[in-house]
């Protein structure tokens, strides 16, 4: 299975280049029997973030396909599991998937951040079922977000989030065919 690997700033363009590609790659394929798969890992947690939501859907259905979603913001193992051969998959995003994965349970009293052990499972789930989805005839399209051009931060908390993505877009580079990076609209091909 290909695993297209894309990152950008916020308003790169990222999930617009990540659609079109995806679109394309679902259109020029011969089994009509597939389906083009939206893995939504977004919350509506406030007004913005419906908004961008909202936004995505919308950008998709203009498109003039029919996109299955899957919302899955917490356990993406789960989401890559229901996946058939033959599927075109569009997962957006990585940065908003560990971010929910740093704070499930917080509701609860205990935020997985403060479990020991827990980060590094729930990273664990997610990177054997992606190696396991390599195996099926399935192409997966991985959106994530760039914020690594800023200086460290003095929150432990932001710098351990900062790291662990880090190390997370090195390992999706090591396991891609392919890997983008968006800058201001304009597409560069590192892989």
């Amino acid at each position: 299975m290909p695993l297209i690997f894309i990152t950008g700033g916020v308003r790169s363009g990222k999930s617009h280049f990540a659609e079109q590609t995806a679109v394309a790659q679902y259109q020029n394929e011969s089994l009509r029997e597939k389906r083009l798969v939206y893995i939504a890992s977004g919350v509506a947690t406030d007004k913005e973030m419906e908004k961008r939501i909202l936004r995505h859907r919308g950008d998709r259905q203009a498109q003039g396909v029919t996109w299955h979603t899957i919302e899955s913001p917490y356990n993406v193992n789960v989401a890559f599991s229901e996946l058939v051969e033959g599927d075109v998959v569009l997962w957006d995003c990585v940065t908003t998937w560990l971010t929910n994965a740093f704070y499930e349970g917080f509701d609860r009293g205990t935020p997985c951040v403060e479990k020991p052990g827990c980060l590094e499972e729930k990273l664990r789930l997610m990177k054997e079922a992606l190696v396991t989805l390599l195996e099926k005839k399935v192409t997966l399209f991985v959106v994530s977000n760039e914020i690594f051009d800023e200086p460290p931060y003095t929150s432990e908390e932001v710098e351990l989030y900062r790291q662990m993505l880090g190390k997370l877009h090195q390992w999706f580079v090591s396991v891609a065919n392919e890997a983008y990076e968006m800058n201001y609209g304009i597409v560069k091909k590192w892989k």
